[in-house]
Parts: structure tokens; sequence; C-alpha cells
């Protein structure tokens, strides 16, 4: 059964194109958390300062677009920031 009001029929073109480029923000969240967690268990922390700009921003771009809700981009960016420091303060 398709829609039958025009905005319905839009919906139905908009949401798989929604729905794809929000898994394509949190995969590359997940991808660049992955790699901070590499990278700080090696030890190299310049390189994962260098990266956090663009957490930071991915978070913020999921939060504004409702992809994640903003207490959780906080909370996440909290996270990894404290893991820099705490390894930062060990070297």
């Amino acid at each position: 059964m398709s829609p039958i009001i025009k905005s319905a029929k839009k919906a139905l073109r908009q949401n798989p194109k929604r729905k794809i480029r929000n898994i394509r923000r949190k995969k590359r969240i997940k991808s660049l958390f992955k790699k901070a967690d590499v990278l700080i268990s090696q030890g190299k922390i310049e390189e994962v300062k260098s990266l956090l700009p663009q957490i930071y921003k991915s978070l913020d771009k999921a939060a504004k677009t409702g992809v994640i809700k903003k207490n959780k981009a906080s909370r996440k960016k909290s996270n990894i920031a404290e893991k820099v420091n705490k390894t930062q303060k060990k070297s």
C-alpha cells in the first residue's frame, strides 16, 4: 500500500536517504573512536590529540542533526578527553 498524501510520498522518498546518512555518521564516530583507542593503547598521544577535533566535530554534527542526543555527544567527548589526559599523565 502506497501513501496517498503528497507529504507522505515525499517522506517515503526521504527516509532511505536519511537512514543511509545517519548510519554513515554513526559509523564515522565509531571508527574514529576505535582509531583513537588503538592510538591511546600504543601511547601515541600527539596523534590522538590531532584526531580529537575530528571526533568532536563528528559528534557535534551527529547531535545537531539528531542522530545521537546532545548529552551522549557531551559524554563521549568527555570520556575521550579523560582517556587522553590519563595516558598523558602516565607518560
